[in-house]
């Protein structure tokens, strides 16, 4: 009587290495995207010697030294805006939010009538406005 083994290989693969390595992918971007916001835009602010810590801004201008806008709703990426434009996006948002303010982070390089510009904008439409500097 002759008996005959059955070798069958069976053609599976195994799942779970592969989802652990696309799990630990995806938390490493997520962890690295987050860190990276903060510095997205290279400016060099004005010195100050008082230095006080504000709540957490709702919507930040930012003016670069070639005079680019560039305004970050809550915790979202720096949008460039138009000059002409400004107006309209800020109280595009201040309609959502009324408790809204603004923090002005400009280049200490920047002519100060765009300066004045963005005070003036948050003075007419009655905005809450905060001058970002760096420790002197």
């Amino acid at each position: 009587m002759a008996l005959k083994k059955r070798n069958r290989v069976e053609a599976t693969f195994a799942m779970s290495s592969m989802t652990d390595l696309v799990f630990l992918l995806l938390l490493f971007f997520v962890m690295a995207s987050t860190m990276s916001s903060p510095n997205d835009i290279k400016i060099n602010l004005p010195a100050s010697r008082a230095q006080k810590a504000t709540r957490p801004q709702v919507a930040k201008v930012s003016i670069d030294n070639l005079g680019n806008y560039f305004v970050a709703y809550g915790n979202g990426k720096p949008v460039p805006i138009e000059s002409e434009s400004l107006e309209g996006y800020l109280s595009n948002i201040q309609s959502s939010d009324s408790t809204m303010y603004i923090a002005l982070h400009a280049d200490e390089d920047v002519p100060y009538k765009e300066v004045v510009r963005v005070l003036d904008i948050a003075n007419e439409h009655k905005m809450k406005l905060v001058v970002a500097t760096r420790k002197q």
